[in-house]
């Protein structure tokens, strides 16, 4: 057995080596936490290696491609006109080619009218969209085959073939087309400005019954117009052959629209509401495409049985006396496309033109004619008994009236005569012009001669507008005598100053004063103020 002493020493030795093998170990994890360290920093080096490796890659490859793109020759452009197998016949540059198509570029899309690239081996290499700009030309007729007869700008016809995209079934004649025509192409339909901006299409709402004051002119324009449409079979049967047009004219404000809405409400008929002035364009030819459009819309609305009104208002703005100095001459070639439409309209039995102006005096006399214009309808100004006509039609029984005592049907009739006598007396309180003719005579004319059934609509409804602010402010509900005449007088006073001194002759004429040439016009607003 071992001394204590030899124990002790054995003992401090081992501790010593336990003490060693643990230094020993904390070295060691020390060193792999160096070591695990050390390798996540290159790691993260490597990582920022790639990356940047990458870059300079991508970099590189988008320089190549962009020295690639610099370096490639131009391509051409040219349209399709046929697809065979694996080939297209291509126009370009004025040749037809048959091409080879690029396996890269879908079949689908190699269609007729397709725009396409091709490079300088003359492949087609790609699409390259719709065509954004061209040629127009307008449709004359679509052949059996489905080719397009066309017009150009000079005039001169041209058969084309349709594209692809273009709905051929879906065209109306007269439509522009945008086209190739060195490929012989039409690639696709242009949406321009068309007249229906110009034309009201649907039937309106006026009736005869609302017309007061007219009913000479109202039969006259029925005859002309209903019994072709109502009665074709005695027509044909006597020979007679329907009226291709009807002329309304007269002085402003005496019914003259409201006649051709009545026409067309009773007939059932397609109604184009065409204002002249807004037919006219700046730009040579415009008008006269308009015009044609115009007419062939009426043919199609034709083709369905039912009468179509072709209703021309202000006239005189398009369609004046050719040569006459009075305009820009415009007309020479306005007045010519009307008339060739007009005469064309012989073979259809459904439409009909009816202009309205208050200067028929400046309307071509070609147009005029018969056989054209067939029907003149003048509308006159409204005597006493058509201006009660009128009154009656918009001061009617549902009118809140403050009749008092006196029966309401009564006291209506007593409104009316109030106006009518007010406004048609030839007294020295309604002097309203005084002219002289170029023969050195003097006439003083008075609001009687100027009446008009759209003053006598303003004399109402200042009335009604009258009676509906005195009730606002607390007063009693009703039109009543103080307000017609208030009415009357305040209408008189609105036009007094209106009639035109700087050419007296023009202004007797558009007025509806016929006859002997006005040299001069003055106002009686000042005398008839010291009278008073």
């Amino acid at each position: 057995m071992p001394e204590p002493a030899e124990l002790a020493r054995q003992l401090a030795d081992a501790n010593e080596l336990l003490k060693a093998r643990a230094r020993a170990l904390d070295l060691a994890e020390r060193r792999l936490t160096d070591a695990r360290t050390d390798a996540r920093g290159l790691a993260q080096a490597n990582e920022k290696l790639n990356a940047t490796l990458a870059a300079a890659r991508d970099s590189l490859v988008a320089l190549r491609a962009e020295l690639d793109n610099l370096a490639t020759p131009p391509s051409s452009f040219g349209h399709v006109v046929a697809v065979g197998e694996a080939t297209a016949d291509v126009a370009t540059g004025g040749r037809l080619l048959r091409c080879a198509v690029s396996p890269d570029v879908p079949t689908a899309q190699v269609v007729v009218g397709t725009r396409v690239l091709l490079n300088e081996a003359l492949l087609v290499v790609g699409t390259a969209g719709d065509t954004p700009s061209g040629e127009t030309v307008r449709l004359a007729e679509v052949l059996p085959d489905g080719r397009l007869l066309v017009t150009g700008a000079s005039g001169e016809e041209l058969v084309l073939q349709a594209a692809a995209a273009l709905d051929v079934a879906g065209l109306r004649i007269g439509v522009t087309l945008l086209a190739d025509r060195r490929a012989l192409l039409a690639l696709a339909a242009v949406q321009r400005s068309e007249v229906a901006d110009l034309t009201l299409e649907e039937v309106p709402d006026v009736r005869y019954a609302d017309i007061g004051g007219l009913g000479a002119q109202i039969e006259q324009i029925r005859d002309a117009v209903e019994l072709p449409f109502r009665h074709r079979e005695l027509f044909t049967e006597f020979g007679l052959r329907p009226p291709k047009g009807v002329l309304l004219y007269g002085p402003p404000g005496c019914g003259k629209t409201m006649i051709a809405k009545a026409v067309a409400n009773s007939a059932g008929s397609h109604f184009l509401n065409i204002k002249g002035p807004e037919l006219l364009d700046k730009y040579v030819g415009e008008t006269e495409r308009q015009i044609r459009a115009i007419f062939t819309r009426a043919k199609e609305h034709a083709t369905s049985g039912r009468p179509v009104i072709v209703f021309f208002d202000e006239m005189d703005a398009l369609f004046r006396t050719r040569g006459s100095g009075v305009s820009s001459d415009v007309e020479a070639t306005i007045v010519p496309q009307l008339l060739s439409e007009i005469d064309g309209v012989e073979g259809l039995a459904n439409v009909i033109v009816i202009g309205a102006t208050n200067r028929e005096d400046l309307i071509d006399p070609a147009i005029l004619r018969p056989g054209r214009l067939d029907v003149k309808i003048k509308l006159e100004r409204p005597d006493r008994a058509g201006a009660a006509e009128i009154l009656a039609r918009y001061l009617t029984r549902q009118t809140p009236l403050n009749s008092g005592d006196t029966d309401p049907g009564k006291f209506r009739q007593e409104l009316i005569d109030a106006i009518v006598d007010r406004l048609y007396a030839r007294t020295e309180e309604n002097r309203f012009i005084e002219v002289t003719y170029a023969s050195g005579a003097k006439e003083v004319l008075h609001v009687a001669d100027f009446v008009s059934g759209a003053m006598l609509v303003g004399v109402v409804d200042r009335a009604k507008k009258a009676a509906i602010k005195e009730l606002i402010d607390g007063g009693q509900r009703g039109v009543r005598l103080e307000h017609v005449l208030g009415a009357c007088a305040a209408e008189i006073r609105e036009n007094e100053e209106l009639p035109n001194t700087t050419n007296p002759d023009d202004w007797a004429r558009v007025s509806g004063r016929k006859g002997e040439r006005i040299v001069f016009l003055r106002t009686l607003v000042g005398s008839r103020a010291l009278n008073q």
